[in-house]
């Protein structure tokens, strides 16, 4: 096995309160005249509010249309606030919707100056701050997902330079996430582990970040559900999500992930929940082509003969439905899905080849 690792220049800073640090980390980010993205629930709340008098005068301006799988009609909108502004750092509060907003910027902003990174060397244009208040992941990783509403189908992009510069984990920030969005951002969390797992093009380093944040997620995710107001649980889910972003960087997503994301896309059920249902039918279907991988990731969620049975269990465990019948999916919606499933870019990258068919069968096996 020959593989190369890319280590991304970044900065993580994680604890209790962290984010009263937040303008230190951005003007060490060079950060003067800032564009905070986020939503409008987030930004009203009384860590938005605080976040906002932190950043003090180096707020230039604020964008707070964030809307789940980034409709491609908030980046133009971001993207003209950026650039009539002339910002020069970019803020993201909030979940994965939130960081890949501002992903998408950063990375539109480069194509515009015509200088987009070519290499894990170059300095992003538009240097991203990113603050978590879930369990995505996509706060620390290079590339970004965002949906055409009018074909309803979700694409992506990115390069080296769009990885956030630095990123400040605070778990305060997640005690009023609700619970049912911790759940689902939690499986999402725990689909990136397992996946970079199995991945045929993870490097050593990332396999054993993805068995480590399988490990969190299994032991932590349903005391965050049982008890969300305690710090303890919410510490060790958003260390597994530093784990998950992390082990994203040097390895590629599966059949898993490329399906959620069409679904999501087609359907907009939020990705987390599409995570949830479609993760154990995944994992059966790539147990013969990586049966070790398998094992492995099967002893850190503590079932190392049915690793599949033990995530439908931690999905029944935090309350999160098992098909997609039961979210307003329907069976156009997955013969549509099936149809796109071979133009995927993460379907292809997985271990085992999918077919139409077999995509088709997943999908009714989640049905």
């Amino acid at each position: 096995m020959t593989w190369t690792h890319t280590g991304y220049a970044q900065r993580i800073f994680f604890g209790d309160g962290m984010v009263d640090r937040v303008a230190d980390v951005v003007k060490e980010a060079g950060g003067r005249r800032v564009l905070l993205i986020t939503t409008k629930g987030r930004l009203a709340s009384e860590a938005g509010e605080d976040l906002v008098r932190r950043l003090g005068r180096s707020l230039s301006t604020t964008y707070d249309g964030v809307r789940s799988h980034v409709p491609t009609d908030t980046v133009q909108a971001a993207l003209g606030l950026a650039r009539d502004r002339d910002v020069d750092c970019i803020v993201s509060f909030g979940g994965g919707s939130c960081a890949d907003l501002a992903k998408a910027v950063s990375f539109f902003v480069e194509q515009e100056a015509g200088t987009p990174g070519a290499s894990y060397v170059d300095r992003p244009v538009l240097p991203h701050v990113s603050i978590p208040t879930t369990y995505s992941g996509a706060e620390l990783t290079p590339f970004f997902g965002m949906t055409d509403e009018s074909s309803r189908r979700k694409s992506g992009g990115g390069g080296p330079t769009t990885a956030p510069l630095a990123a400040i984990y605070d778990p305060v920030l997640t005690t009023d996430t609700p619970v049912r969005v911790s759940a689902e951002t939690g499986f999402n969390c725990l689909a990136h582990g397992v996946e970079a797992a199995y991945s045929p093009s993870r490097t050593p380093e990332a396999e054993a970040i993805a068995l480590a944040c399988i490990e969190r997620v299994a032991a932590a995710l349903p005391l965050v559900v049982d008890a969300p107001d305690e710090l303890p649980a919410r510490r060790v889910m958003l260390e597994g999500a530093v784990l998950g972003g992390r082990c994203l960087q040097n390895a590629t997503m599966g059949v898993h992930h490329g399906l959620s994301q069409l679904l999501g896309g087609r359907t907009g059920i939020p990705h987390g929940l599409a995570n949830a249902i479609v993760l154990a039918h995944a994992v059966r279907f790539n147990a013969e082509a990586v049966p070790k991988a398998i094992e492995r990731i099967g002893m850190s969620l503590g079932d190392a003969g049915d690793p599949a049975g033990a995530i439908g269990r931690l999905r029944e465990r935090v309350g999160i439905p098992g098909r997609l019948s039961e979210c307003g999916v329907t069976e156009d919606d997955l013969d549509a899905v099936a149809r796109m499933a071979e133009g995927n870019a993460n379907v292809r990258a997985n271990p085992r080849p999918v077919s139409e068919s077999d995509a088709r069968a997943l999908l009714e096996a989640c049905f």
